[in-house]
Formats: C-alpha cells, structure tokens, sequence
C-alpha cells in the first residue's frame, strides 16, 4: 500500500521523535538523482520568527510520515544540512536542489502540456518516497480547461533547463484528482514499458 502526496502538504510539518519532542519542521524537499526519489529534507526552527536551521534530514532517517507529522526516532537522526545536500549532489542530484517549480512540462513530440505548480511523491511501505507526477497549471493546447492537472512520470525524466520532457503518452493519462492518478501513473509506465 502506498500514499500520493504532494510537495506542499509536506513542507511547514512538524518533525517529532518517538518521544513526542517537537525538534523543527520541513522546509524544503529534496530530490535525488533525476528528480526521481526523495533524498531528504531540509528543516526550519519552529514557531513564527524561526529561520532556516543548520541541519536536515535525511529520508532514511524518516521512520514515518503522517497526516500530522514527520516521524524520526530521535535528534540523533537530525545531520547538517551541507553533508545532506553533498549526499544527493552524490547521487547524481542537480546542484542547487533541482527546483522544477515554474518548469514548462513537454511532451517529446513538442506539445507543451503546462507548467509545473507541484510534485506528486508516492510514499509507499518499502520506506521509499518516489516522485511519480506533477500538479500543473494546464496549457491551452492540452484543451482541459484552467484546472490544474495531475500528470504522471515516467521512471526517469529527461530535462533542459527550464523544460521537462515527458513521452507523449502521457496526455493519455492525466487526471484531475489524486484519487485515480496511483493507477493512472502504473498504467502508463506500463505502457511505456511495453513499447
């Protein structure tokens, strides 16, 4: 079983320990190689007038992730935030933090199908969070209205500068809601997969 979130309802959680201590709150999420996993976190002091705080967390450091909270098992799970960034710089992350946030999404055959307004992560059992769509603001050309849209990834995504490719499939399953987009997003790259 897995959960879709996306990007925006897990910055500003708190992050508690087992022991029920409220040691800060996520700032930023960040991506691994290729935008295709999450790497981590970087946190915030909380309350009103607190600022960045000099220390992240690593994903295998998450032991849960709730509706309410993000889970560690205590401070010790807590690292600095450079030695977080270098790790996924490592992994063949993007220096920087690879913001797509604003990127124009196209298809491979030049369709432009919208711009990127958030990140759809799959939080599953197997303590991955992988990033399987982007919410975006519809292009005219895709012909669905001004709504944002859900729009499924492939497995690994091709990128240049301020665009995203995607195949052009994809326009086949894109969806208004969360609710249907888990089995919108295995169908597709099953179909990808299968070409």
């Amino acid at each position: 079983m897995s959960v879709l979130l996306r990007s925006s309802e897990i910055t500003k959680k708190p992050v508690v320990t087992y022991g029920g201590e409220d040691v800060a709150q996520i700032k930023d999420v960040v991506y691994g190689a290729n935008g295709g996993h999450v790497e981590g976190f970087t946190l915030a002091g909380r309350g009103l007038f607190a600022g960045p705080l000099k220390t992240a967390i690593a994903w295998s450091s998450v032991v849960g992730l709730g509706p309410d909270a993000v889970i560690i098992a205590d401070e010790s799970s807590l690292v600095p935030t450079d030695a977080m960034l270098e790790s996924a710089v490592a992994s063949g992350a993007a220096p920087g933090g690879g913001d797509v946030l604003g990127s124009q999404v196209l298809t491979d055959d030049g369709t432009a199908l919208g711009t990127v307004v958030d990140v759809i992560i799959e939080v599953s059992k197997s303590e991955q969070a992988d990033v399987v769509g982007y919410e975006i603001d519809p292009a005219e050309s895709l012909g669905r209205g001004k709504n944002r849209l859900l729009i499924p990834l492939p497995d690994t995504l091709a990128a240049s500068g301020e665009h995203l490719i995607v195949p052009a499939a994809a326009r086949d399953f894109v969806r208004d809601d969360l609710a249907g987009f888990g089995a919108a997003v295995e169908d597709f790259r099953a179909r990808i997969k299968g070409q």
